[in-house]
């Protein structure tokens, strides 16, 4: 592991287009600004392991677990969108 020390308002730099920023030292709490494409996600660590067990409960699905998805039922509080004829 890396380790870095850098104050209120410096940056580190992952690779060319990621920034973090310290934004704010309270106490034993440090908030970081972090800058980065969209399309490269950004989540706290709890987060994360939350999504990736998740993502591994509902690939382990059985077919019968599925019965009813899509089953062209109305959402509730959706309106059905008008057809032209």
């Amino acid at each position: 592991m890396l380790v870095l020390s850098r104050q209120r308002d410096e940056s580190i730099m992952i690779g060319d287009n990621i920034v973090i920023t310290i934004v704010d030292i309270r106490g034993d709490k440090v908030r970081l600004g972090i800058n980065a494409p969209t399309e490269i996600p950004v989540h706290r660590q709890e987060v994360y392991e939350a999504i990736q067990r998740e993502n591994l409960r509902a690939s382990r699905l059985e077919p019968k677990d599925t019965r009813g998805l899509g089953s062209g039922k109305e959402a509730r509080g959706r309106r059905p969108e008008a057809r032209e004829e």
